[in-house]
């Protein structure tokens, strides 16, 4: 009975990849040319946001998801750094807020605002500075709030609370190479990185110790990449010795021998893994690839199953890949990417084709929603929490614009002015509560006017320049 169950049943067998039509694409922007293998795009169920080109300085634009189109050449960047941008992530816990790292040595922290602002946003929320060289890797901890890693070219891993600006833990001596890239699990209480002394390490960043490493899980010289997938295992990409781009599945009990190793094909671009935990499927593109193949993978071997390759004509410059509840879960699309040309960026659908319009349970797990479990000090005081999941059951509305609120602490704080006379900005209650309510609900008032102002300087400039171009 067994060989005629030759084809494994899987619902995802057919998922079935498509590019969107001309006009949901964005054209007209000039992807950053820097030789780095970040992705360089970052999405999430309201923005995408891509690392663009810019003269004397680092610059990332910032797009609607619904503004598709041509996108106009005076629309306005995020530039804030002095040098070029190399790596860029949402928060999963507020839509509004993204990091990006630079060439600068520095991270910064952005509140995006949901109306286009009419010049360019330069003022971060808060510059984090503690790295000595550049900065190609950023990532926000999965389920603590405005916890937030970057990773430089100083084989430094700092770890930064950014709602007071500080530095939580700085991971040294531990890497004694660049560090190529750094992965969270599910609920951030382990860090995977790869390094170019060909080590795979798994570091419990709280002990500050490195818990299991593999040396070589990849012969050739060039990168590694490595994730985590369920029950802590860890998925690779790499080169063989003859250069075969490779895969590799492995469990940290037994870190020595892979559960799989299995070569692909002979291209030279490092392969970019993106996981989607509520399917168990992987899915691979290649820097300069015009290809993504993706994986199922299973507590049954051959373990890791491959699915299919979505192909296309024009290689990838670099992907986006939306968060699950970013999805449109009526046409039973179960991973979206945005895929960066020379000029434009492209969504790509995946979808599992069903004849029924009803809400595919099995496609749609509970899935991580935007709030955060914990939050920073409890995290750092050795607490774990897993995502808090929602349903999207009736899809996922995003949340009005929050704003990501930076109190530095004041050194001055922590010890008292001697004598009898305290000042009175420590902590007199003079100001009583309906006074302070009051002082706030004017800063909310004089907030909006100036939104509305600026929104309405906006709309003027617009008719401007249809009325300078209408008598050209």
């Amino acid at each position: 009975a067994m060989s005629r169950r030759v084809v494994r049943q899987s619902k995802f067998r057919h998922v079935f990849g498509q590019p969107v039509k001309a006009d949901q694409m964005y054209e007209d922007i000039r992807v950053s040319k820097v030789t780095c293998d970040s992705s360089f795009c970052a999405v999430n169920p309201k923005f995408v946001a891509i690392i663009v080109e810019a003269g004397g300085g680092g610059a990332f634009i910032v797009l609607p998801l619904a503004k598709t189109g041509r996108v106009d050449k005076n629309h306005p960047l995020v530039t804030g750094h002095t040098a070029p941008v190399l790596d860029i992530d949402w928060c999963p816990h507020n839509d509004n807020v993204i990091a990006s790292a630079s060439e600068d040595t520095t991270v910064m922290v952005w509140q995006i605002p949901d109306y286009v602002p009419v010049r360019n946003i330069t003022e971060p929320v808060v510059t984090l500075e503690g790295h000595s060289k550049r900065v190609s890797i950023i990532s926000w901890h999965p389920t603590a709030r405005n916890v937030l890693l970057s990773a430089g070219c100083d084989n430094l891993v700092i770890l930064w609370n950014v709602g007071t600006g500080e530095m939580l833990l700085v991971l040294e001596d531990m890497h004694t190479d660049l560090i190529y890239n750094v992965g969270w699990n599910r609920n951030g209480s382990l860090l995977v990185t790869t390094c170019k002394d060909k080590k795979v390490r798994i570091i419990d960043p709280r002990k500050q110790q490195i818990i299991a490493e593999k040396d070589k899980p990849h012969d050739g010289a060039r990168p590694i990449r490595a994730i985590f997938v369920a029950d802590g295992k860890i998925f690779t990409t790499g080169f063989s010795k003859m250069s075969e781009r490779q895969l590799g599945l492995w469990d940290l009990k037994n870190f020595e021998e892979p559960i799989v190793l299995q070569e692909m094909d002979t291209s030279n671009g490092v392969l970019l893994p993106f996981y989607d935990p509520d399917s168990s499927i992987v899915y691979l593109c290649g820097k300069g690839d015009s290809s993504i193949r993706y994986f199922e993978i299973t507590d049954e071997a051959p373990y890791v199953h491959y699915l299919n390759t979505y192909s296309s004509k024009e290689p990838q410059r670099g992907m986006g890949f939306m968060p699950k509840r970013g999805l449109d879960v009526s046409k039973c699309e179960i991973a979206r990417f945005f895929k960066l040309h020379e000029r434009k960026c492209e969504p790509i659908v995946m979808t599992v084709p069903r004849k029924s319009d009803l809400f595919q349970d099995d496609l749609y797990p509970d899935t991580p929603g935007p709030e955060p479990a914990l939050e920073a000090d409890e995290w750092l005081s050795g607490k774990d929490a897993e995502p808090i999941l929602i349903s999207l059951r009736d899809g996922y509305v995003p949340i009005k614009n929050r704003e990501l609120k930076v109190v530095k602490k004041n050194i001055l704080d922590s010890k008292p002015p001697p004598g009898p006379r305290r000042s009175h900005s420590s902590c007199e209650p003079d100001l009583s509560r309906p006074a302070l309510e009051e002082v706030l609900e004017e800063i909310r008032a004089l907030k909006e006017t100036v939104q509305a102002q600026e929104k309405r300087i906006s709309d003027l400039e617009n008719k401007l320049c249809q009325f300078t171009n209408g008598t050209d």
